[in-house]
């Protein structure tokens, strides 16, 4: 079995995607895991499978009282240790393997129960710190290994034909790469065309862009992608996340943080509006990507070079110098 960059801090969660008293599945480095949170804001993850006849944990349900998940073949018990419980209490030593867990800001991180080689970030509670959290979107799998999904994110040439549909990018000029271990950060520019009166009504959202964006990426290695963009009507961050769930599927989500300044937004509705409309526009881009990802025969070594590419070479460099 081959572990993709173990010893990396993995953001495998947002709080809100667990609800309260749910089991919640996750994939991490080809082992599954349940995870679920009690009213208390108590997180527990265990592997998701039971030790008794190996069936899917996060097939049952939590037991509110013993906060503990119910297998669901023969209702067993298991505590956030992997304890059984007997009674209404654990007993006896861990019979099934928990998952370490740090929980940080809302945040659920994991080593995936490797020894860390990286600290984990605040990246993430630094740059969105004053700005309200408006939810996650596109959380899906994509059937594609994990470095051609991160390379992508560094590869500041697709917007042109992947997003063209969505944004009407005709020109994206860089103005910086600084690169900083694994840390590294671009300055941009998005010259964009006019969007249909349909296109607008599709999307209310593209109101907000005019057809110069100024905006910057910010990257920590492996996991996290910022893109950050001023608008008329504030700024806008969105998170891109990843993370290995297999050595050909990779795991993604983005959380969206925005902060308007614009009275306009005031107007009854329109916040609501927009804010529904960003989440759904995010969801697009991380389909789009998607596929266009999915879509790749495999890989070749490249007869052409196209400008801006060296950061998606220094991004392939630090997973295979890993």
């Amino acid at each position: 079995m081959n572990f993709i960059l173990p010893g990396a801090p993995w953001l495998i969660a947002h709080r809100s995607m667990l609800g309260v008293n749910k089991p919640y599945k996750i994939t991490l480095n080809n082992c599954d895991y349940v995870l679920w949170q009690n009213k208390m804001g108590e997180i527990f993850a265990l592997e998701n499978v039971c030790p008794h006849m190996q069936a899917p944990l996060d097939n049952g349900w939590v037991c509110k009282e013993n906060n503990s998940i119910t297998c669901p073949f023969h209702a067993l018990e298991f505590d956030g240790k992997g304890r059984l419980i007997k009674d209404g209490e654990a007993k006896g030593e861990a019979i099934t393997k928990s998952l370490d867990l740090i929980i940080k800001d809302d945040l659920i991180w994991t080593y995936g129960n490797f020894e860390p080689r990286l600290s984990v970030p605040s990246f993430i509670r630094e740059k969105s710190k004053g700005l309200n959290f408006f939810g996650v979107a596109g959380n899906k799998a994509i059937q594609a290994e994990f470095l051609k999904c991160i390379k992508i994110n560094y590869d500041f040439n697709h917007q042109n034909g992947v997003h063209s549909d969505t944004f009407r990018i005709k020109e994206n000029p860089l103005e910086s790469f600084e690169k900083d271990g694994y840390y590294a950060k671009v300055v941009q520019t998005f010259i964009r065309e006019d969007n249909t009166i349909q296109e607008l009504f599709q999307n209310p959202s593209l109101i907000s862009f005019p057809k110069k964006i100024k905006n910057q990426l910010e990257y920590t290695f492996p996991s996290t992608t910022l893109f950050k963009a001023e608008v008329p009507l504030g700024e806008i961050l969105q998170f891109f996340i990843l993370y290995p769930e297999t050595e050909n599927r990779t795991r993604t989500f983005v959380l969206l943080y925005a902060n308007w300044g614009n009275p306009v937004i005031n107007v009854p509705g329109l916040g609501n509006l927009i804010k529904r409309s960003l989440l759904k526009s995010t969801a697009k881009i991380v389909e789009q990507d998607s596929k266009a990802l999915e879509s790749l025969y495999p890989s070749q070594k490249p007869k052409i070079r196209l400008p801006k590419e060296e950061i998606m070479f220094y991004v392939e460099g630090l997973y295979h110098e890993w």
